[in-house]
């Protein structure tokens, strides 16, 4: 992807199910756990660079003791930073305490070295970049059982709402953002459910100081979660840590976003993407399992695992623009769909070239679109099309480039251009994975190609045009960020009816926030409608480039319904159709049409 977007964020969770001492003599090392943890977090840094957080958790341990710990970062280099400091401290303490690792107390008392592990990786959607916002996140009390250790990849489009509820409930949450929403109500019906069970065992007489473990072998966390999740609307994978040792995994309804887990003698695994699970343990594809839509994975203390069912699984929505580049590229089914992807591109190709395959060199954006380039090509193998390398990213530069301030001049200068392969003669067709804003489009690539002088460019996106809003994970919240958004509105202009459609779409945008149905209507839809996708396509073309270029641009993008073929399994489309699932997300559209049309340039949820 050519354009900067903050996304979701990726979550891991290790729970040994062995005494720490197994580890350290099968596999010579008491940092297993923690080795194992960097790994799976290192593996999916591509879903967050805002932020890195890990916690962990000490089992049967004697009351004073610490039995948790947590580390969190905000630096660059935040996973790396997180390690850092855990290591550090505890060689700390064995220079302090001089205590062998073989040894009992080293294991009970050695900061960080748990059995059970929680690790996140972060793309902030809401608040500063700062240590605040960064997951694992704590709702701590002297029970050890009301301890709550939360982390997620999540956004809820109604934490007003939920915000309310709570304070309904006579609370005073510290803060209104989305997580700290979900851990109160969640540690709400934890404290509810925890002294349900104290009041039960006090009424059979049973002495306080045995009342731990009894409380935390019949605590039934499917009912927590199912009372905490009742009028979430969203898109979510949540991962918490008991302070006892029980955790869990939940996975929102319709799927939007994932969670996978793998499961032996001797360890629960579970990461946000396959991949992570796949290279650190050395297991197949096929041992790895997908916790499914609307259910949690809940481990126990003794490390026994079982699926609830929270709430009733709806019709599967899981995020399709996820595949086409957010995951990781090395997942096998990902892989596929990715190339299916530009095969599918093939005939749009060649008719944009007229099949004039010798005066044609193929390329891409680096480094999301190199797999449906395969794609593109293994279609064109036949040809023997022309492959070069023309685009190449610096990566260095990439990091920089988090912020709108002073964004078009950084972007500019992101990629460098290999010259003396194209022709004047020549078309160049250069694949992206999508195209958002068209902002590095415009001011650095398309800038550059035009330098090479050939006869016709024709910039491919693997994704369709992104249209909608996103509210369940992805920070694209302004329509007027969009150049397919920009590109409607200039037609309408066009046409002489821009104030006449845009005033008709704020006022059912406005009735509809303001009936607040239960079933609303999509009314930006409204502002695609008389176009063909073509010509949208076209118009968006010429949006990106300067009237005095001497080039020819066309501009392609997948079509909805090769997306479709492609990713059969994940629905989740609405970026492009506006077809999302759930009403918050038909909300936040719609909010965002009123916020556009208001002037108000800021997120809609």
């Amino acid at each position: 992807m050519s354009d900067q977007l903050k996304h979701e964020c990726g979550i891991a969770l290790v729970h040994l199910k062995k005494p720490l001492n197994y580890y350290k003599e099968k596999y010579g090392s008491h940092m297993y756990g923690i080795d194992k943890m960097f790994l799976m977090m290192e593996k999916q840094k591509n879903r967050g660079q805002d932020g890195a957080g890990f916690a962990s958790l000490k089992l049967d341990l004697k009351p004073g003791d610490k039995y948790f710990f947590r580390v969190r970062s905000f630096d660059q280099q935040a996973i790396h930073s997180v390690f850092k400091k855990i290591n550090k401290k505890i060689n700390q303490f064995l220079k302090s305490e001089k205590v062998s690792t073989n040894s009992d107390e080293f294991f009970n008392k050695a900061p960080f070295i748990g059995q059970v592990m929680l690790g996140h990786v972060r793309y902030g959607t809401y608040g500063k970049n700062s240590i605040e916002y960064v997951h694992p996140v704590m709702r701590q009390n002297n029970w050890m059982n009301r301890n709550l250790i939360l982390a997620g990849n999540f956004n809820m489009t109604n934490n007003d709402e939920l915000f309310e509820s709570l304070v309904k409930l006579g609370q005073h949450p510290r803060e209104q953002s989305d997580t700290i929403t979900i851990m109160e109500k969640i540690g709400h019906f934890l404290d509810t459910e925890v002294i349900a069970g104290y009041k039960k065992l006090k009424r059979k007489g049973i002495d306080k100081s045995d009342m731990p473990p009894l409380i935390e072998k019949n605590l039934d966390i499917q009912k927590v979660l199912k009372k905490s999740s009742k009028k979430w609307d969203g898109g979510y994978a949540i991962a918490g840590m008991l302070g006892h040792g029980d955790s869990f995994v939940m996975r929102d309804p319709h799927g939007i976003r994932p969670a996978y887990y793998f499961e032996d003698e001797e360890v629960v695994v579970v990461a946000s993407e396959r991949p992570a699970i796949q290279t650190v343990f050395d297991i197949s594809f096929k041992q790895i399992n997908e916790i499914p839509r609307g259910n949690a994975l809940i481990i126990k203390k003794d490390g026994k695992t079982s699926i609830k069912e929270i709430l009733k699984p709806k019709i599967n929505k899981s995020c399709s623009f996820e595949r086409i580049y957010f995951s990781r590229g090395s997942d096998a089914d990902i892989y596929k769909e990715r190339k299916m992807l530009g095969s599918l591109l093939i005939s749009q190709v060649e008719k944009s070239i007229k099949k004039d395959y010798s005066n044609t060199v193929f390329s891409f954006i680096p480094n999301t679109a190199e797999t449906s380039f395969y794609g593109l090509i293994e279609k064109a193998k036949k040809h023997n099309p022309r492959i070069e390398k023309i685009a190449i990213k610096d990566a260095k530069l990439r990091t920089f480039i988090s912020e709108d301030k002073g964004r078009e001049d950084l972007v500019a200068h992101v990629y460098d251009i290999t010259y003396g392969v194209v022709k004047t003669k020549d078309n160049l067709v250069i694949i992206d994975d999508s195209i958002v804003r068209g902002t590095t489009l415009r001011e650095s690539i398309l800038k550059m190609l035009f330098r090479l002088n050939p006869k016709k460019i024709v910039v491919v996106s693997s994704a369709p045009q992104i249209r909608y809003p996103d509210c369940y994970g992805i920070d694209m919240a302004k329509l007027e960020d969009f150049v397919a958004f920009r590109a409607a509105i200039e037609l309408h202009r066009l046409n002489g009816n821009k104030k006449e459609i845009i005033d008709g779409i704020y006022r059912k945008c406005m009735k509809s926030l303001k009936n607040n149905s239960a079933e609303p209507i999509n009314y930006v839809k409204e502002l695609y409608k008389p176009f063909s996708y073509e010509k949208i396509s076209n118009k968006i073309a010429e949006l990106l480039v300067d009237k005095d270029i001497k080039s020819e641009v066309k501009i392609i993008f997948q079509k909805v319904e090769d997306l479709q073929k492609a990713c059969p399994n994940h629905k989740g489309d609405w970026y492009f159709t506006g077809n999302y699932p759930t009403p918050g997300g038909i909300k936040i559209a719609n909010k965002s049409f009123v916020n556009f049309y208001e002037g108000k340039s800021k997120r809609a949820y």
